[in-house]
């Protein structure tokens, strides 16, 4: 089983339009359905809590490794965190890039998730395949934000 996932999707919006999508906490948010109670910065932690339905109460928190507009952004985040009863500061995390690249006048974006090797053996699995699907799921999320 592989150690990362790899989406990609071609745009139709240029780089600057995406890049904003990607990077500003506040459209973030938006597509990812997630309300964000800072802006992005690099090294620190970025919290706020899940706004898609059914996982309102479901805590977001992710490390910021890379802003570099407007080709990469990335951070790092335990995949599969939704049990609130447990304090995931001590688990080994994912990490999570965004690069984007002009395609035409659009743009290419590809979204990449990796580390998965380094958790349990049983977070793994179950992490790898909810991300597999909540990856193509965010990726339309993001078409739909930036091509409206």
């Amino acid at each position: 089983m592989s150690d990362t996932i790899e989406r990609i999707i071609d745009l139709n919006a240029p780089v600057d339009r995406v890049w904003r999508a990607i990077s500003d906490h506040r459209e973030f948010g938006v597509w990812f359905r997630v309300a964000l109670d800072q802006p992005f910065a690099v090294g620190t932690p970025s919290t706020g809590h899940m706004t898609y339905p059914g996982y309102e109460n479901m805590p977001w928190a992710a490390t910021i490794v890379a802003i570099e507009p407007p080709h990469r952004f990335a951070f790092r985040w335990v995949p599969n965190a939704t049990d609130t009863a447990v304090d995931y500061s001590e688990w080994p995390t994912t990490l999570v890039e965004f690069v984007l690249a002009p395609n035409g006048d659009g743009t290419r974006l590809t979204v990449t998730e990796s580390g998965f090797d380094q958790l349990a053996p049983d977070v793994r699995d179950s992490a790898l395949r909810s991300n597999e699907g909540g990856w193509i799921e965010q990726m339309e999320n993001v078409r739909r934000h930036v091509e409206s």
